[in-house]
């Protein structure tokens, strides 16, 4: 019955994510709301990135509920070894940094990182469905299934190189059109923008470290299924 639960649950969170990312498709191609996506499209932010990973992951993690109904088996190799790896390094550290770093800033000044106008693009509902419910999701996959993190050189070295990428990225970004992804950016010397970004990583790190305890806490020491030799 409770891995039904689990099976269930996760095609749900599959559905939801999939639904939000087509109706930003949708707001994408409304020609009076597409400013928002221009110079780098929605790929220029964070927000919609993890909106696509999160799609990914209950996908596998719903691929793999499935293959362990039909195969009856406890662990489904390489998607099982895939879910832990995915889930460790990339989806509860990148939700967690953006649900955090969001609210923080949103609260202390929304313009500078979520413009009042874009309640006009982005209804409220959408906005707590992008900043607030990513937590909740991924802390109950820490609670409901246990994950096997991998060492901390692979995990974070695998962390460092998205989180590097993507800086690089929005830098990138601006040095041809001018203009930061995120407005507060456009306010802070050169300087203080490499303080923003070596605080960033600092703290989404952090989040790896508090991701790993947690799972720790709750579940022991979990190892990656191992394939077995034939």
């Amino acid at each position: 019955m409770m891995k039904i639960s689990f099976t269930l649950y996760h095609f749900i969170v599959l559905s939801w994510y999939i639904f939000l990312n087509y109706f930003i498709l949708l707001q994408e191609e409304d020609t009076q709301k597409s400013y928002v996506f221009q110079d780098g499209g929605k790929w220029k932010y964070l927000t919609f990135l993890n909106l696509y990973l999160q799609a990914i992951f209950y996908g596998i993690a719903f691929l793999e509920d499935v293959l362990k109904g039909v195969k009856g088996k406890k662990d489904i190799t390489f998607v099982t070894a895939l879910r832990n790896q995915l889930f460790a390094t990339l989806v509860f550290p990148i939700s967690t940094f953006v649900f955090l770093t969001f609210w923080i800033i949103f609260l202390y000044d929304r313009e500078l990182i979520y413009p009042k106008d874009l309640d006009n693009v982005f209804p409220v509902w959408l906005n707590h469905s992008m900043h607030t419910l990513i937590l909740p999701f991924s802390l109950v996959e820490i609670f409901q299934r246990q994950h096997a993190y991998p060492s901390k050189k692979i995990g974070l070295s695998l962390l460092s190189v998205v989180c590097l990428s993507y800086m690089g990225r929005i830098t990138w970004l601006y040095t041809k059109t001018g203009t930061w992804v995120y407005p507060m950016l456009s306010k802070l010397s050169s300087v203080r923008i490499a303080a923003f970004f070596f605080l960033s990583y600092i703290i989404i790190i952090g989040i790896y470290v508090f991701g790993e305890k947690l799972n720790f806490w709750k579940w022991g020491e979990v190892t990656q299924p191992k394939k077995k030799r034939k």
